[in-house]
Order: C-alpha cells, then sequence, then structure tokens
C-alpha cells in the first residue's frame, strides 16, 4: 500500500523557484500541505485498514543499506524533476500532453526502484508514514536523496537551456494559464 504525493510534490516546488518560476511566498505553503496531506492520508489508512504494509512507510529493501537507497532517491528525483522541467517550461511546454510523460516516469521508476529504496521521489511523501508510525530511522534518506536529485535537475536545467523565469514558465507557477503583464510575484513585468 502507497500513499503518493509525488506531483507537485515539495521537491518540485522547492525547485522550480530556483529557476523563478515558483513564487517564494507559496513555498512554505505547500511545504505544510505536503506535509499535512501525507500524515492525514496514513492517519485514514490507519482507520480504515489497520496498520496495513506499515502504511505505505518507504524504508530500504530487503539487502539494501539507507546510503543506496539515498542514492537511488537522488537519481530518481533527478529524472523526475528533469521530466517535469522539461516538459512544462517555456518552449519545452508540451501542455497536458506533459502528465503523460511525468506519469509514465513515476511509473517505470516504481517498476526498478521499488524493491530498492521504494521509489518515494518527495520527502513529504516519506514524511506521513514516518510520522503516523512513528520510525523516522532512515528518513534521512528520502530527505536527502530527493533534495540532491532535485537539485542537480535545476542545475542542469539552467546549464542546459538558462535561468528560466519568463512570463509563461511563471504563469504556470502562479497557477495562470497565460501569462499576463504583471505578474504579482516579482513585482515587475511580465518580461523580466
Amino acid at each position: 500500500m502507497r500513499v503518493d504525493t509525488h506531483v507537485a510534490g515539495t521537491v518540485f516546488d522547492r525547485f522550480t523557484r530556483l529557476r523563478r518560476d515558483f513564487a517564494w511566498r507559496r513555498v512554505p505553503g505547500y511545504i505544510a500541505v505536503q506535509l499535512i496531506g501525507a500524515t492525514l492520508a496514513c492517519l485514514f489508512l490507519r482507520a480504515v485498514l489497520g496498520d496495513v504494509g506499515s502504511l505505505g512507510a518507504t524504508e530500504p529493501g530487503p539487502g539494501y543499506e539507507a546510503w543506496q537507497a539515498m542514492l537511488i532517491e537522488m537519481v530518481l528525483t533527478l529524472g523526475l524533476v528533469s521530466t517535469i522541467l522539461g516538459t512544462s517550461s517555456g518552449a519545452q511546454n508540451v501542455g497536458s500532453i506533459g502528465a503523460l510523460a511525468v506519469g509514465g516516469y513515476i511509473a517505470l521508476a516504481g517498476l526498478w526502484a521499488a524493491p530498492v529504496s521504494g521509489a518515494s521521489m518527495n520527502p513529504a511523501r516519506s514524511f506521513g508514514p514516518d510520522l503516523v508510525g512513528g520510525g523516522f530511522a532512515n528518513y534521512w534518506a528520502y530527505l536527502a536523496g530527493p533534495l540532491l536529485g532535485a537539485l542537480l535537475a535545476v542545475a542542469f536545467a539552467f546549464l542546459l537551456r538558462g535561468r528560466g523565469g519568463g512570463p509563461t514558465a511563471r504563469a504556470a507557477g502562479s497557477g495562470r494559464l497565460t501569462p499576463s503583464t504583471d505578474d504579482g510575484i516579482t513585482g515587475g513585468s511580465a518580461d523580466g
């Protein structure tokens, strides 16, 4: 049993902001909602099903160490955030079909990496089951791995495509469908 909060997860939200696509003032709320949502989902599962499947806790698989899980989570998140940035920012925006790329990546990553690390790719997704179950022994791997992977993905995107933060990206990061002349995020014009 898994409790998933991958798409639009804290990792993506934090690090797309490094490319100026997401307002800093929105980050604390997104982090809080992710953590609360993962925790409430686990509490719901416990109330309805009992302590089945460790409530979806992500732990290193049998025979694997936490550092190995951390490295796998780093690579998985690097791929996930790269897929998101590559299909939904500026000139690379492929519209709603980008969701197929992201969903396909998550499914394939889960198939090959779940036995090693649980394929969390999101610290909030791992936080809820650990909090409800009271076991944070390996949480560091599920915090450090995705954060490092997301940082690497943003660095690669910056190197390959530049700083980002154009009007289309800022509009998408703020939840608007189209850019406006004053984005209300940076206080400047949409060009800037």
